[in-house]
């Protein structure tokens, strides 16, 4: 882990390292400003100065100097640009990435969302899939609120919705990643000192996004990740070397899902709880006899799509009693805790409800499984006024 004050020297052999670890790097931020590009670009050059074919394959400076300097020597592969509601925007031109094929390309912001018409992937992370897949190393950045399972902390912490968001899995199959990091009054000083925004929107900034407790909280959040994934990577390794048998994942977590409206939100805060655990996270919708209430169907299948996003196994069975249904599946797939959400508008009504709840948790005890019953919410829609310093790659 490096800081923003410390990152060239702390990664001055970043270069030989990521060689030898794979082919797909990340510098992982808790907010805009703390130096992913500037890292990025960094060890962009370095890379150069030592022969590799390295190419720009979209980075955004935002205006600030330093950063636009360290672009100076490396090929930059041209943008595409697309006209779209009466203006010309750049984006990653993405088939000259793979016809150019530079053995590194640097692709900035991961979470970013293509411009309508600008290519046949709507997100740049689906683009970086791609030129992954083509056999070229990428090196790209990204802040923790874009993850798909930590999104709704940062909107309920917040209060603005995070739109572009990166699933989990993605991140998660990168090779190395880096923490750049930076305390929360470095970052709000870089903020006085116009070296983030413009300082038109440096007084809203740091009464909204960029408050203390919020990149303290942000920062929090990023140092657990990237300490979930270390301890994973030990984990694969040791296993590596042991008996079969041995070191056998001890957690497995079921997640009970509806169509009702905040699922989503007990969703990813189950898949919080498997990640924090290093378990599996298996998800079951048991489709009723009743009738499907207008729009359900199209509810159960976001949530199978986020099930996707989030590398978590979809379920579906179609059984008239969801509390049996729940604890068989539990029972033969060796679950140890189970997650459901409560709420008055969804069919989970009489499982929350009283003897429900003794039931489903006096079955599960006999087999020795925790019940989570989580509290189901709407995650914050509504983006105040003049918050564009937080949207796409710059904040939420």
């Amino acid at each position: 882990m490096s800081t923003g004050q410390d990152v060239s020297a702390a990664s001055e052999d970043a270069g030989d390292v990521v060689e030898a670890a794979g082919r797909f790097r990340i510098y992982l931020g808790a907010a805009a400003g703390v130096g992913k590009t500037y890292a990025m670009l960094s060890e962009g050059q370095r890379r150069l100065a030592r022969g590799a074919d390295v190419a720009v394959g979209f980075v955004e400076c935002h205006g600030r100097g330093s950063t636009e300097r360290l672009i100076e020597g490396l090929e930059v592969i041209p943008r595409k640009l697309v006209e779209y509601r009466g203006s010309r925007m750049a984006e990653m031109d993405t088939d000259a990435v793979l016809h150019r094929h530079p053995k590194i390309v640097l692709v900035d912001e991961l979470a970013h969302t293509n411009v309508p018409g600008s290519g046949r992937n709507a997100k740049r992370w689906q683009d970086v899939m791609e030129i992954l897949d083509a056999g070229i190393s990428v090196i790209t950045t990204v802040n923790i609120q874009h993850l798909e399972s930590i999104a709704d902390e940062v909107g309920n912490m917040t209060g603005v919705q995070v739109r572009e968001r990166v699933p989990d899995w993605v991140v998660r199959k990168a090779d190395q990643i880096e923490l750049v990091d930076s305390s929360p009054e470095q970052l709000r000083r870089r903020m006085l000192h116009g070296n983030i925004y413009p300082m038109e929107r440096v007084p809203q900034a740091l009464t909204n996004f960029f408050r203390t407790d919020n990149l303290t909280a942000l920062r929090e959040l990023a140092l657990r990740f990237l300490a979930d994934e270390t301890g994973e990577g030990l984990l694969a390794y040791l296993r590596q070397r042991s008996s079969p048998g041995v070191l056998s994942p001890a957690e497995r977590v079921l997640v009970a899902v509806t169509g009702a409206p905040g699922t989503d939100v007990v969703l990813r805060r189950a898949a919080r709880i498997a990640s924090r655990v290093k378990a599996d996270l298996d998800v079951v919708h048991v489709a009723t006899g009743d009738a499907t209430r207008p729009g359900g169907q199209r509810s159960i299948e976001r949530l199978e799509e986020l099930t996707a996003d989030l590398g978590a196994d979809w379920h579906e069975i179609h059984d008239d009693d969801p509390v049996r249904t729940i604890i068989a599946f539990a029972r033969e797939h060796q679950i140890t805790q189970i997650v459901i959400g409560s709420s008055r508008r969804s069919r989970w009504r009489q499982l929350t409800g009283g003897s429900n709840v003794a039931r489903i948790i006096r079955e599960a005890g006999t087999s020795g499984i925790d019940v989570h019953v989580i509290a189901r919410r709407e995650a914050p829609g509504v983006v105040p006024a003049g918050a564009s310093e937080v949207s796409g790659a710059q904040g939420p």
